[in-house]
């Protein structure tokens, strides 16, 4: 397989970045509900999976009609846009990119008309082939509207729904020559389809509310709707609500389960259970275990807020040292890797977060946080907590060390810019600046989600691929790829 050579992205944020989620619902016959404003409600509670675009395509009896925009879910939609989009079955979805740049054209679900009827698909992974199948539908003849992955997949199943019998038919195809992660719903003007790759990489679950079905990226949305949780959609699992009805098929790959470790340590709400397992329950876990792997001895554990304090609380439950608030956040301030230059990005730091002197101030602490990137971030928390008064500062890391790229739609970025690429921990730890450094073990972070009935990937802190993958990604691919041969074009 090639792969086309990808710059290096030179984005200057130091955490990992949210998932997309993705949300659908359809209501059974003679029930009529404002899915649009449903739709509103559930991307609220999954705005955490994505601040930077926001949309709803509803099907209003066979015609679907799609708004999105850049921003929050609250600034793309109003209660006139709401109320202007009527229709009992609806799909949405809130971005972060992972491929494409951030714009209006980026923006999901994307709804096309197409020869067999009309599409809107709402997507949440990264295809670690798009490079390759967007080449070969460009070649014959295709043209794009975006620089994301999701186009590609959308262009797929068309192809594949013009050969076929139905929609439902036409996905499930399209999943034995798409590969790497994907969790999606596809709404046609009579059926609702929710599908999950093979792996399992990106969680998606199924809800009831009021006879009408639900699928969601995380149950946290279901709570909020006030919808019954039925169950989660299998890897590789196709499921098809037509009627009112829920039926479910196969694609036909089989593999090994892999889903996406750092659901658990970050990305997901803890408030959501994902495959069997809770995530505030398992964030407690990785706690448990870093006091086992790494004591100190200590006055006070506190978390980085937000993905920290779970960790945090589980240090200080199993290891006797009480848990503080030692670290005050301002939840008003923009994330710190959009502000430009290194001066005011450090000042966006100290808006952001703030040490809480009382707490600090003359103890020994363990600041326990979910993980760390390049280690800018860190080194300035700590440099805060000794301003403060801090007496010593140890650090507990609540995932392994980042070695790796993730390919699967989470925005780790190359091996280089990694603070852990080629360092030994003692390193990261002067670098950092901390008393102590201890990360979670890779064994431990199979442990941590107990009852998750699935197996993990874990290839960013292993560098265990469970598919083959490129050498380098970039999630501005298609903005500035570089051809693999243009004059073999022209022959």
């Amino acid at each position: 397989m090639k792969y086309r050579i990808l710059k290096q992205s030179k984005t200057p944020f130091d955490k990992v970045h949210e998932e997309c989620g993705v949300f659908g619902i359809a209501a059974p016959p003679g029930k009529e509900i404002a899915a649009a404003h449903e739709a509103y409600v559930a991307l609220f509670a999954l705005q955490h999976r994505g601040q930077e675009a926001a949309g709803i395509a509803v099907n209003n009896r066979g015609v679907i009609r799609c708004h999105k925009d850049v921003g929050l879910v609250s600034q793309v939609f109003g209660q006139d846009i709401l109320d202007g989009m009527p229709g009992s079955m609806a799909v949405g979805h809130v971005r972060y990119s992972t491929t494409g740049n951030q714009s209006r054209e980026n923006a999901q679900p994307i709804a096309i008309t197409h020869v067999k009827g009309n599409l809107a698909v709402a997507h949440n992974g990264n295809l670690v082939n798009a490079g390759e199948l967007r080449r070969r539908i460009e070649l014959n003849g295709g043209i794009f509207r975006s620089s994301n992955d999701t186009e590609v997949l959308v262009y797929t199943i068309v192809n594949e729904r013009l050969k076929c019998g139905s929609i439902e038919e036409a996905v499930k195809n399209t999943m034995s020559i798409i590969e790497g992660a994907y969790s999606l719903v596809v709404m046609s003007p009579r059926k609702l389809i929710a599908a999950r790759d093979p792996h399992g990489f990106r969680p998606l679950c199924i809800g009831l509310l009021d006879g009408a079905y639900i699928f969601a990226s995380e149950t946290c949305a279901l709570d909020a709707l006030g919808a019954q949780f039925v169950r989660d959609v299998e890897p590789g699992e196709v499921c098809v609500v037509e009627n009112g009805e829920l039926r479910s098929m196969h694609c036909g790959v089989q593999c090994k389960s892999t889903a996406c470790v750092f659901e658990y340590i970050y990305f997901a709400r803890p408030d959501s259970i994902i495959d069997g397992a809770s995530v505030e329950l398992a964030r407690q876990e990785a706690g448990k275990y870093l006091s086992i792997e790494h004591p100190v001895g200590a006055d006070v554990v506190i978390g980085v807020p937000d993905s920290g304090i779970p960790a945090a609380i589980g240090y200080a439950k199993f290891s006797g040292i009480p848990y503080g608030v030692g670290l005050i956040k301002n939840r008003y301030i923009a994330r710190t890797f959009i502000q430009p230059g290194q001066d005011k990005r450090e000042r966006s730091v100290r808006l952001k977060l703030n040490a809480l002197r009382t707490a600090v101030e003359g103890k020994r602490v363990i600041m326990v946080d979910d993980s760390i990137v390049r280690g800018t971030t860190c080194a300035r928390l700590v440099k805060l907590l000794r301003d403060a008064g801090a007496a010593e500062v140890h650090m507990r890391i609540s995932a392994p060390p980042f070695r790796h790229p993730c390919f699967f739609g989470t925005d780790i970025p190359e091996r280089s810019q990694l603070l852990a690429h080629g360092r030994t921990v003692e390193e990261m730890r002067e670098i950092i600046g901390v008393d102590s450094l201890g990360f979670l073990s890779l064994e431990a972070a199979r442990k941590i989600a107990v009852g998750c009935k699935l197996g993990f990937c874990d290839a960013c802190f292993s560098g265990e691929y469970p598919v083959p993958v490129p050498e380098q990604a970039e999630k501005n691919m298609f903005e500035n790829e570089i051809p693999l041969d243009r004059n073999k074009d022209k022959e």
